[in-house]
């Protein structure tokens, strides 16, 4: 677990998982949707359907939930790209728009990328996104990562195609900006 002021992220636990599926699957077209992946389609579903697949989330290190003031407000995950490389992705997802550009995102990922670094043999920790994600970007761009890769119009979206844009950072270049 670890924290900044009012922010917190921390592995999953059992009880957590209501509010979740609250987040994430109750809802048939969500806002957050739009902002994350919105080319993949959403699937929504009851909490019966949810449960069985979520209990495997609980206690993960990969998949970890980001509170605010002592309420989950969205989560922020990593996934191996190559893991005999030791290339990983992070991401991460407030599910409240009344959450969006208040500087959480950044705060919680300085978190998790300082997590991440910590605990696994990391050289470089990055993401993947969409031009469309203008905040996402952003995020990128104040925690000091680099646009690293834009593959022009590989995504497709409300009949209008975005690029594809991967960034990241070093660990050398997180640990000389701190």
């Amino acid at each position: 677990m670890y924290t900044d002021n009012e922010l917190t992220i921390r592995p999953i636990m059992e009880n957590d998982l209501f509010r979740l599926w609250e987040l994430i699957y109750k809802d048939e077209q969500p806002e957050w949707k739009k902002w994350d992946a919105p080319y993949y389609p959403h699937n929504s579903m009851t909490y019966e359907e949810f449960l069985p697949s979520a209990e495997k989330w609980i206690g993960k290190e990969n998949f970890w939930v980001i509170e605010v003031n002592g309420i989950i407000r969205g989560i922020t995950s990593y996934y191996w790209e190559h893991e005999p490389s030791h290339w990983l992705e992070l991401g991460i997802v407030f599910h409240e728009a009344n959450t969006w550009g208040k500087g959480l995102g950044t705060r919680t990922l300085n978190l998790w990328i300082n997590h991440l670094f910590n605990s696994l043999p990391l050289v470089r920790v990055g993401f993947s996104t969409w031009s469309g994600n203008e905040r996402m970007i952003r995020v990128g761009e104040k925690l000091g990562m680099q646009m690293e890769a834009r593959i022009r119009k590989a995504r497709y979206y409300n009949g209008q195609y975005y690029d594809s844009i991967r960034m990241g950072i070093l660990r050398d270049e997180w640990e000389n900006a701190k």
